[in-house]
């Protein structure tokens, strides 16, 4: 059985050239695009997947937007993350229904969509920055998805601490992260999840010496890298551009064992593989 599109919905629009519009349609409006006007009373109605067309003629298909194209979209005050680092972040994290997650910097809400789109109605998202306009912005952006209800967006320096304490997990994205290790152990459960983007080496390493001297073990680096294919059965061959190196991911977990033996965190082949 075919669903329809409802008033009130998010809808992805895609038109000729693969240009994408996401917005919420609203009986009686229009949505004006480079390739004629959208009436939102001939959305309204369609089975999701469906064609319309402008009043110039030019069709357009009527999606449910993904996720990834949520993130692709929100309009940005700073640099997001990329949909391939936010995935694996998610899994590296165990992040899912009902979890307490904190993140900080909160940028423009890439990450916070996608955490608060996973921790479900049952989960909490706290996300801390230290600039009001920047979070004013990832706030807009999470009321745009509907999404704002399961954030509790923190004005503050994370260097005095996070207010909540036993939560599951906490990310980083935040250039020193190896200066907020003990404010991020105080606030974790034992055995909690800590994740961290660092675009350089050498804060790499900086973090790498902070995590061990703060007992966090199962310690990975890694980076992701993904390259898209033409879709074309006969021109079947890599796209000329791939998304490479956009940051080192670090990983590790909050340990309270007083005899770690450093040797836990040495990368095995065998404990690399996917």
């Amino acid at each position: 059985m075919n669903r329809i599109v409802q008033d009130g919905d998010l809808v992805e629009i895609i038109g000729r050239g693969n240009i994408h519009h996401i917005v919420k349609v609203k009986s009686g409006t229009e949505m004006h695009t480079h390739k004629g006007i959208l009436r939102a009373d001939e959305i309204i109605g369609n089975p999701w997947g469906s064609t319309i067309r402008s009043h110039n003629g030019n069709t357009f298909f009527v999606l449910q937007p993904a996720l990834t194209d949520l993130i692709k979209n929100i309009p940005r005050a700073s640099q997001i993350l990329y949909p391939k680092d936010i995935g694996f972040i998610l899994l590296n994290l165990a992040v899912g229904p009902g979890k307490r997650v904190i993140e900080a910097g909160t940028g423009s809400g890439a990450l916070t969509t996608a955490l608060a789109y996973a921790v479900g109605e049952a989960g909490r998202v706290y996300s801390y920055d230290n600039r009001r306009e920047i979070q004013q912005k990832a706030i807009e952006n999470l009321k745009r998805v509907e999404l704002d209800s399961r954030v509790e967006f923190i004005l503050k320096d994370i260097a005095g601490g996070f207010d909540q304490k036993e939560v599951d997990c906490i990310f980083l994205d935040v250039p020193n992260a190896y200066d907020y290790l003990k404010q991020a152990k105080d606030a974790l459960i034992s055995g909690g999840f800590f994740g961290c983007l660092l675009p350089t080496a050498n804060q790499v390493m900086l973090l790498l010496k902070e995590m061990n001297i703060h007992k966090f073990g199962f310690i990975e680096v890694c980076e992701v890298l993904i390259r898209y294919y033409r879709t074309e059965p006969d021109r079947f061959r890599p796209v000329d551009r791939m998304i490479g190196h956009t940051g080192f991911l670090i990983f590790g977990r909050n340990l309270i064992a007083e005899d770690q033996n450093p040797d836990w965190n040495e990368q095995t082949e065998s404990n690399t593989e996917i």
